[in-house]
């Protein structure tokens, strides 16, 4: 008797001390739907081909379910009374192509009868995300699988768990310290904007207010000013949306820094990376040498993936990926 109560309280320290992340691997799907990553590959590839948009919507779904509940697909769940999480304004403008890259992965797998409801919506948007990033260009790299799908999405969820296009580095910082991720990391993963767009009205005050004595935020090159002021005037359509990288909008690569060395960041919390002597250093290390942003970049990602992991009976393995089961 006293032996097993010895077993029970090891096993149970190891339980207590074992972080939710250690049951993430890579091939985890091996033995229940070996060709998974092949499967997800293909329906991403074709939806890349149908609209380049395919790429940074869905990098973008992955960090805002990341940084909310965790990477438990939460972000993905509808509600009927518009109060899930993707209905928050932080999300509201996250685009469909993101949502639908998943569903039409998670479709393709579900066809092979071993796979079907074996694989998760959450760890299929880890896989999308891969492989959006290699279709643009930026790194392959091994993903770590294994997570469960939330049951919870609610709108009031994401209140002050995403960062906003006005943060500082303290802010940022402390943000993605929360979520187990260093200045190195933030960085890196800020490098995700040399891909997508954002809608005017996210950075206007930097090209019409800056404050009261000045109209245009002095840390923007005055041409980009100029150049912003044209594409998005005072009283723009608010759905317009322009390119966050303005050298190469199509290309995962390092113009990002590069663009941050020239005044050229879309948000003032991009171009505080290069204003701040604390980061300043990284910018210019990743502006200089792509393949040192790539590492940064996958050793980033890779611990964002591993953020708010759900385990038994905290999550499942959803049927369909809009819904619990």
């Amino acid at each position: 008797m006293e032996h097993q109560t010895l077993f029970s309280l090891s096993f149970l320290l190891l339980f207590l001390l074992t972080p939710a992340s250690a049951q993430l691997k890579q091939n985890y799907y091996k033995n229940t739907c070996p060709n998974v990553e092949s499967t997800v590959r293909s329906a991403v590839a074709q939806k890349f081909q149908q609209t380049f948009v395919t790429a940074p919507a869905t990098l973008r779904l992955f960090f805002h379910d990341c940084f909310v509940r965790g990477c438990d697909a939460s972000v993905l769940l509808a509600s009927s009374n518009n109060m899930a999480e993707k209905d928050h304004p932080d999300d509201i403008s996250l685009a469909g192509d993101g949502f639908d890259t998943v569903i039409k992965a998670k479709a393709a797998v579900d066809k092979d009868p071993k796979c079907r409801n074996k694989v998760s919506c959450a760890d299929i948007l880890v896989m999308a995300t891969r492989d959006v990033v290699a279709l643009a260009g930026g790194p392959s790299y091994a993903v770590e699988l294994g997570r469960l799908d939330g049951r919870i999405s609610t709108k009031a969820s994401v209140k002050n768990h995403l960062p906003h296009p006005e943060f500082n580095l303290n802010q940022l910082n402390a943000m993605f310290a929360s979520n187990g991720l260093t200045q190195t990391d933030m960085v890196a993963l800020s490098g995700a904007h040399t891909i997508g767009f954002s809608h005017c009205s996210r950075f206007s005050k930097r090209i019409y207010s800056f404050s009261s004595s000045r109209h245009v935020d002095p840390s923007l090159s005055p041409t980009y000013a100029r150049q912003l002021q044209q594409m998005c005037p005072r009283n723009v359509d608010p759905r317009i949306a322009i390119n966050m990288d303005p050298t190469t909008p199509r290309s995962f690569d390092n113009a990002y820094y590069q663009n941050l060395q020239r005044g050229m960041g879309l948000f003032s919390s991009d171009q505080s990376l290069f204003t701040d002597s604390r980061s300043k250093n990284f910018v210019n290390l990743f502006a200089s040498n792509n393949t040192a942003f790539q590492q940064a970049f996958v050793t980033a990602i890779t611990k964002l993936g591993r953020v708010g992991v759900k385990t038994g009976n905290q999550g499942e393995i959803r049927r369909v990926c809009t819904a619990v089961n």
